[in-house]
């Protein structure tokens, strides 16, 4: 942790802004919020850092971002999709060009380490192309008619102001996941990001700045979820809600959404399991282990928090794991040495501590870590120790619950298929993951694992934004983003259907064929 203990300012020792008030984007101007009032945001690896200070927004703030968003729709929906297209690509090429000062900014706001911060600019970079992409595409379908001189087919149409609420864990990569795609499609945007990582969906604003993209396209207000996203969800110029987050808060939405039949999309929690059989590379499985469960200090959705072991590899896997993650440095992320960084705030560091306690009275056997850092270099941030607990039973709340920190729980079993059963005994289900050298093991659990997410051989993180993301069960409420899958959050069908017979004809009624 020497690197937080610097003489100098953070930001003069590893070059990065100067602390300052940053204002919310609306209508293509930076603009203070009516309350006047602002907030800070802090380095969660040293309190003492200043990010800076951003707007504390209310509801007249949202009111004029969406109506900023609502009057740009009426131009940008009838805008050729291609060329909407070509604003995607310049921000994919000034993300490109900025990714290490960004990634460095977001490293220091939100704690992870810098190559996997580097990681969350190029996923925003991937979805601004891949959706750029879409803007030649944007597949409908042809169908024949069942009627003589007629023709059939179905179109896309955008839904208007697209609300979205994003988290902190993925600052930029989330906030570019949905808005890349709801602008492909001729939506407008207003995003309100965590109060925890505003600077990086500034950041993002300042890309689509640059590319010149149209006033009121792209509007960001920052502020609590209580001022700021409640009013960006009951507002009805908002025809579809994008929200990232804890499945509590997700159904709260659902439910404030409901009276209007307002489009929502809802991503939310996980308790990913890696099955590890009998015949796996037990090194190759302690290596997805460590990365799933400690990357991000286990800060993710797709965190691998349940690892079930197959008895006959069990002890061989846990003593493996415990002594790796017992070598793994905390730190500050900028610091090349560091493997993990801090958590985002004392709430989450609480949580974590609140689990070890919990898991400890449970029974489990915790193996390594379960400790707070809070002496000498760790004294200003949030950190947590690495921590494993083994022989837990699948019922157990660590089992069970997401803790969203660096915990992970060995469960032993007999049998694949116990594996499975306790793999999808949870609420939740959005990742999950086996290792094994049989080809017979891996389709099985592909098969019969009810998540939406499935690896073989590897830990259950790392989605590549070409394909679906999202989960089942509570952890979703059916839809997906990222892949060509995102773009039905932000669109509606249309079917159309042209009859240029000359004459009267009548689905499924006239039978006679010419």
């Amino acid at each position: 942790m020497s690197a937080t203990t610097t003489t100098k300012p953070l930001h003069e020792a590893y070059s990065l802004r100067a602390p300052r008030e940053y204002r919310n984007y609306i209508d293509g101007e930076w603009v203070r919020s009516t309350t006047g009032k602002t907030f800070e945001n802090r380095n969660p690896a040293n309190e003492d850092d200043l990010v800076g200070t951003f707007q504390n927004s209310n509801a007249q703030d949202v009111s004029a971002a969406v109506d900023a968003a609502d009057r740009a729709f009426a131009k940008w929906r009838l805008t050729p999709a291609p060329k909407r297209a070509e604003f995607l690509y310049h921000v994919g090429e000034i993300l490109r060009r900025d990714k290490e000062k960004i990634a460095r900014e977001m490293t220091r706001e939100m704690g992870k380490v810098l190559e996997e911060t580097k990681g969350d600019v190029q996923e925003c970079i991937d979805m601004a192309f891949l959706m750029a992409g879409e803007g030649r595409r944007l597949f409908g379908v042809t169908t024949p008619s069942e009627l003589p001189n007629k023709f059939n087919m179905a179109v896309r149409m955008p839904l208007g102001v697209a609300g979205m609420i994003t988290p902190w864990n993925f600052p930029i990569a989330i906030p570019g996941w949905k808005s890349m795609a709801a602008l492909i499609c001729g939506n407008t945007v207003v995003i309100k990001p965590a109060s925890f990582t505003p600077l990086s969906v500034v950041m993002l604003a300042e890309a689509f700045e640059e590319a010149r993209l149209p006033k009121g396209v792209f509007n960001v207000v920052t502020g609590s979820g209580g001022a700021v996203g409640n009013p960006l969800i009951e507002n009805p110029k908002v025809r579809v809600i994008s929200f990232t987050g804890s499945t509590d808060v997700g159904r709260d939405i659902s439910i404030a959404c409901a009276p209007n039949f307002k489009h929502l999309h809802l991503e939310m929690g996980g308790k990913n399991v890696i099955m590890v059989m009998n015949d796996a590379n037990v090194d190759l499985a302690v290596d997805g282990a460590l990365w799933g469960a400690f990357g991000t200090a286990g800060q993710r959705c797709t965190a691998s928090s349940r690892l079930v072991v197959q008895r006959g590899v069990y002890q061989e896997f846990v003593d493996k794991l415990a002594a790796r993650a017992k070598k793994l440095r905390v730190g500050f992320g900028l610091d090349a040495k560091i493997d993990m960084g801090p958590n985002i705030s004392k709430g989450q560091i609480d949580t974590v501590r609140k689990y070890v306690k919990i898991g400890t009275d449970e029974g489990a056997k915790l193996v390594c870590g379960g400790n707070e850092l809070k002496d000498g270099a760790y004294a200003k941030g949030h950190f947590h120790e690495p921590t494993v607990f083994a022989d837990a039973k699948p019922g157990m709340r660590i089992s069970q619950e997401e803790i969203f920190g660096p915990v992970t729980t060995v469960i032993p079993c007999d049998s694949l298929e116990e594996a499975i059963s306790i793999g999808n005994g949870v609420k939740y289900g959005l990742s999950s993951s086996i290792y094994t050298n049989d080809v017979r093991n891996a389709f099985t659990a592909m098969r019969d694992m009810y998540t939406g997410l499935f690896y073989v051989n590897a830990p259950t993180i790392g989605a590549e934004v070409h394909l679906p993301f999202g989960g089942t069960k509570e952890t979703g409420n059916g839809h997906r983003e990222a892949g060509v899958a995102g773009i039905d959050v932000f669109s509606e069908w249309k079917s159309v259907y042209i009859d240029y017979s000359g004459s009267l004809q009548r689905a499924q009624i006239d039978t006679e064929t010419v």
